[in-house]
């Protein structure tokens, strides 16, 4: 992989894994238009780099409102904190089920399917339509409501699902806050990605050579600093009730992506 590459790769991991428009169905079609033929193991190692980088920019956006709950936390109290990092805790759950027991199934979908992608992208256009009409509210997210938002991040494992998008506009629909929704949303997810960096590290034989270094530096540098764009810009859309734009953008590549498919 050269240096172009990965950084064309690390904005589009750093701008979709916020904007909802999926970011695993666009690498799948940027790594199919740029004919990535990297090894297994060094494709994973480069997937696992961009992930860790959006990651770190999630903790840097919202460091003060963790700081928060890791200090409610200390006090040893039923407060907010504690509540709220028990939601985040339940809305885990399923995606932690499918990823420990499915993941070889769950695998099977990421080798190129165009056609699988771009039908997918169709449901998260409908999905942001839906959460954009829906009324703003000033409730918080229940335990309830972890349950099910937990569900949809399972659900949006599947390549061409956008995860913020199937989470904030599952949020939404619930009747929940659209500032407070988003910030759930992005918050639930580091847990996950830290756990799935750990396993992926511990559970491969993957190493940086030297010559593959450059290209997952520039990579991550590049998904860290589009990512901290991506995520400050998501909150404010998702407040203004701006998603039905992203709608309309992941419709256009669904199509393109299914006619791209049956034509190839």
């Amino acid at each position: 992989m050269d240096i172009i590459d990965a950084i064309i790769l690390g904005v589009i991991q750093g701008l979709t894994e916020f904007l909802p428009v999926s970011s695993s169905g666009h690498l799948e079609i940027a790594k199919t238009i740029l004919g990535d033929e990297s090894l297994p193991k060094d494709s994973l190692l480069f997937t696992v780099t961009l992930h860790f980088a959006t990651a770190l920019s999630t903790i840097v956006i919202f460091r003060k409102d963790i700081s928060e709950i890791l200090k409610g936390l200390l006090k040893f109290n039923w407060n907010e904190e504690s509540q709220f990092s028990i939601k985040i805790i339940v809305s885990m759950l399923p995606a932690t089920f499918i990823g420990l027991f499915y993941e070889e199934e769950l695998e099977k979908l990421f080798g190129g399917n165009i056609l699988f992608v771009g039908a997918m992208l169709l449901v998260t256009a409908v999905l942001l339509l839906l959460a954009d009409l829906s009324k703003k509210t000033a409730k918080n997210v229940s335990f309830r409501d972890a349950i099910i938002i937990g569900i949809s991040q399972a659900i949006a494992m599947l390549p061409g699902i956008s995860r913020s998008g199937a989470t904030i506009s599952t949020s939404v629909m619930l009747g929940n806050d659209k500032s407070k929704a988003a910030q759930f949303s992005f918050l639930m997810v580091v847990p996950l990605i830290l756990g799935k960096v750990a396993k992926d590290i511990l559970g491969s034989d993957i190493s940086v050579e030297s010559s593959t270094f450059t290209p997952l530096l520039i990579g991550f540098i590049a998904a860290f600093v589009s990512g901290l764009f991506a995520c400050t810009i998501m909150i404010k859309l998702v407040r203004n009730s701006k998603l039905k734009y992203f709608s309309i953008y992941c419709a256009i590549v669904g199509i393109i992506a299914i006619s791209f498919s049956l034509l190839n």
